[in-house]
């Protein structure tokens, strides 16, 4: 087995993937320093990521710029070992023997920077839990 075979993988879902997945997804890339494969998703993507999302991230030294939101496929949830949805709700498909967890966090749509920030912090605090649970911290 390959080194990138064995790498943990985590699939990060909410309803637009503008907001709360992107930060997840890009903390777990960012402090995993690439040993987790990682994927985001949204049930119904927006078209872009939110800007104050964007803004927030580039203040932790983040730059989620590049990044589009996708669209959530069965095999992207089939081919990661741990889903975590926020808010997407009955959406998210479930495959049998996938760990599943929900986070419960406030949605960053339609706020600025510093009601984003919280989220943010948030979200860092669980990925570093997971990271750790992972074995990959």
């Amino acid at each position: 087995m390959s080194v990138q075979e064995s790498r943990p993988s985590v699939l990060y879902v909410c309803v637009h993937n503008a907001g709360r997945s992107q930060m997840a997804a890009a903390y777990t890339h960012h402090l995993s320093e690439g040993r987790v494969e990682v994927r985001s998703a949204g049930s119904a993507p927006a078209d872009s990521i939110n800007p104050a999302v964007r803004d927030a991230m580039l203040e932790e030294g983040i730059d989620i710029s590049a990044e589009q939101p996708k669209i959530l496929t069965a095999d992207a949830v089939q081919a990661s070992d741990v889903v975590i949805t926020m808010g997407c709700g009955d959406t998210c498909p479930y495959f049998p023997g996938k760990r599943y967890e929900d986070w419960v966090l406030d949605d960053p749509a339609g706020q600025g920077v510093d009601a984003v920030r919280p989220i943010r912090d948030e979200i860092r605090r669980r990925v570093v839990d997971l990271l750790e649970d992972l074995g990959v911290r």
